[in-house]
Formats: structure tokens, C-alpha cells, sequence
């Protein structure tokens, strides 16, 4: 017997349980034979994981000769130092919100500067994607004092706080650019909606960039809601690259908070609806040529990640512990496997039937 919701509220506490973590579902009181199984089940990953994890360094290298290039999620300089361990080839997202949500305070230009540049001294050179400042949403930030919105998810949040608080945003761009003077970076901006939206940043990124003498570094933009995608040919006239997060997508493609306890099992990546949004997003920025990630929760996943490469995106920032199976994963396909997979799950009909491939 499994249980869902707020059901497992009601479970007595120490009663004997498996929690499925691939499915997302826990087993109560199960049989002798069930627990036999499970513990054979683990015991299996884990030979498997050790596997994946000896050959980590090794290039995710598919069996046509294709490379993925797998990078990591990271929010600070110890994650960084970890993700190379595990044998990343960069940081795809450095998640710059948690120097102010675990400080209790806003840094200065100065605290700043110095995580950007050990961050990405860290990497040996590899490249370190800094993402501006993403706070709105679900991510609250309380010494900021920010105003409470009906609906934080269509508020001030992302690229818009930026543009709303210049004592935020001017320190944190100056900050990205005095590292780029040392140490190999690129930045991204989150949240971007209109074109309006990348006219104006570039116009303030570039003064802070001029005004600071430094070098011109990679401008890539988070494409996370349809507007973005729907003007995604103008936006990869203007850009480098594009960063796919999958997780807000998701829910604005679908309209579904990604965090309801009980939407949030059907705010799936892997729906028809999200995934074409993947793929117009490709198609525009190689039209343009210009390069696609996704650093959203779908490219951690096997599955997602599969249909990922398959639809043509480059790089996929992944969370670090599953670095090492998604680069032994892509060793044992085809690209050519993997763009036909990419094609039958477009003509899908639901997440279940892409799933089901």
C-alpha cells in the first residue's frame, strides 16, 4: 500500500516503510520479500552509481561520435570545487540569490566580486555562467523589505527586480565584470519576457562593462516563459545564447505552480506542450546561430535529458550528484537514436505516453 499527499501525515510514527524514489511513492508495512527486493534494487544502483562515478571524467561522448557537454548547478564556491570532482565541464547556473537568501543581508559589489572570481578559479578555467539576481516567486528574500504581491510568480521578480532596484542590480553587474577580468565567466539574466526586456539590459550592461574597462564576456538570456519563446528569433538576434529552466516552463506553459502540493505532480517537463516550447526555442536560436542549454530540473533526469539533446540543445546544467550517470548514460546511445526518440515524443500526446517511450 501506497500513500499520496497529506496522507502520509497520518502515518504512525515507526511504521516500517519503502520509499520508491524513482516514482516518487512510499510503501508501508511492506512484505519480507518486497523489502528483500528493494534491498536488492539499491544494492544494484549503488554497483551502478560507483560505475558511472570511475568513469566521470571521461567526455559524454555518444556512440556516433556527438558530444553533450554536462555542466552543473552551484551556489557556492564548494559546489563548484565538488562539480569538478564530479567531472562537469562548467557551471551552467550559479545560482547568485543564495549570497543574499543565506547571508541575511545584502553583499557588497566588493563580497560579490570575490565569490564570483574563487568560484570560478575553482573551475580551472572552465566557464562559470552567473546568473543575475532571481528573486520573486517562491524565493523570498526577507531583509529586502519588497512589497507582498498577490501573485509573487507574475510579479516583480527576476530581470524585473532588477530593472526596479539599480542599488541591487549595478553592484552585482559590476561585480560579474571585475571578475571577468581575471577569470573566465558568462552571465545570463532570468525572468526575460520581451524584447524591451533584452534592449534595456544589454544598454545597462554595457555601460557598466565600458565604465570598468572590462572584456566583453558571453550574454546569454533564461528562456522561461512562452512570450520568450514565441520572440525567440528576435531575442537570439540580440544574445549569445539562450538557458532553458525547464521547472518555470513548466509552470507557466501550463499554468500549474510548481511548488502546489497538489499541481506539482502534473507540472511535468516532459508534457508535449513544454517540449515543443524546447524545441521552437532550438530551432530559432540555430536559425540565428546561436547555442541552447537547460539548466532546469528536466536535464537531471535521463529521460529529459535524452529528449533534450535530441531536439539539438548543447549543454545541459544538471544538479552535481547526477553528473557522473547522465555522462554514462549518454555513452550508451546514438545521437541518431536520441533525435528519433526526440521526434516521437513531440507527436506525444501526454507526459504519461512520453514517458512511456
Amino acid at each position: 500500500m501506497w500513500r499520496r499527499g497529506e496522507k502520509v501525515l497520518e502515518i504512525e510514527s515507526g511504521t516500517n516503510c519503502i520509499l520508491d524514489g524513482f516514482n516518487g511513492k512510499l510503501y508501508l508495512n511492506p512484505l519480507v520479500e518486497e523489502i528483500a527486493s528493494a534491498e536488492e534494487l539499491h544494492e544494484e544502483v549503488e554497483r551502478q552509481l560507483n560505475a558511472d562515478f570511475a568513469d566521470r571524467l571521461s567526455p559524454a561522448d555518444t556512440t556516433d561520435g556527438h558530444n553533450v557537454e554536462v555542466f552543473a548547478n552551484v551556489n557556492r564556491v564548494a559546489d563548484a570545487v565538488k562539480a569538478i570532482e564530479y567531472g562537469a565541464e562548467g557551471v551552467g547556473l550559479m545560482r547568485t540569490e543564495f549570497l543574499f537568501l543565506e547571508s541575511g543581508k545584502t553583499p557588497t559589489e566588493d563580497e560579490q566580486y570575490e565569490v564570483y572570481r574563487d568560484m570560478a578559479k575553482a573551475l580551472n578555467g572552465a566557464p562559470l555562467t552567473i546568473r543575475t539576481l532571481d528573486i520573486g516567486g517562491d524565493k523570498q528574500v526577507p531583509h529586502l523589505d519588497l512589497p507582498k504581491e498577490d501573485n509573487s510568480f507574475l510579479g516583480i521578480r527576476g530581470i524585473r527586480l532588477c530593472f526596479a532596484r539599480p542599488d541591487l542590480f549595478l553592484p552585482q553587474l559590476r561585480a560579474v565584470y571585475r571578475a571577468a577580468k581575471e577569470v573566465n565567466v558568462r552571465i545570463m539574466f532570468p525572468m526575460i519576457s520581451t524584447v524591451e526586456d533584452v534592449e534595456q539590459v544589454l544598454e545597462i550592461t554595457e555601460k557598466v562593462r565600458a565604465e570598468l574597462n572590462a572584456p566583453k564576456i558571453e550574454i546569454g538570456i533564461m528562456v522561461e516563459v512562452p512570450s520568450a519563446v514565441l520572440l525567440a528569433e528576435h531575442l537570439a538576434k540580440l544574445v549569445d545564447f539562450f538557458s532553458i529552466g525547464t521547472n518555470d516552463l513548466t509552470q507557466y506553459t501550463l499554468a500549474m505552480d510548481r511548488v502546489h502540493p497538489q499541481l506539482a505532480k502534473q507540472a511535468d517537463a516532459l508534457n508535449p506542450a513544454v517540449l515543443r516550447m524546447v524545441d521552437l526555442t532550438v530551432k530559432a536560436a540555430t536559425k540565428e546561430g546561436k547555442w541552447v542549454a537547460v539548466c532546469g530540473g528536466a536535464a537531471s533526469d535521463t529521460k529529459g535529458a535524452s529528449i533534450l539533446v535530441g531536439l539539438g540543445v548543447k549543454e545541459l546544467s544538471v544538479t552535481v550528484p547526477t553528473i557522473p550517470t547522465i555522462k554514462a548514460h549518454f555513452r550508451k546511445t546514438s545521437l541518431t537514436d536520441l533525435q528519433a526518440l526526440a521526434q516521437k515524443a513531440l507527436a506525444c500526446r501526454t507526459a504519461a505516453e512520453v514517458r512511456a517511450l
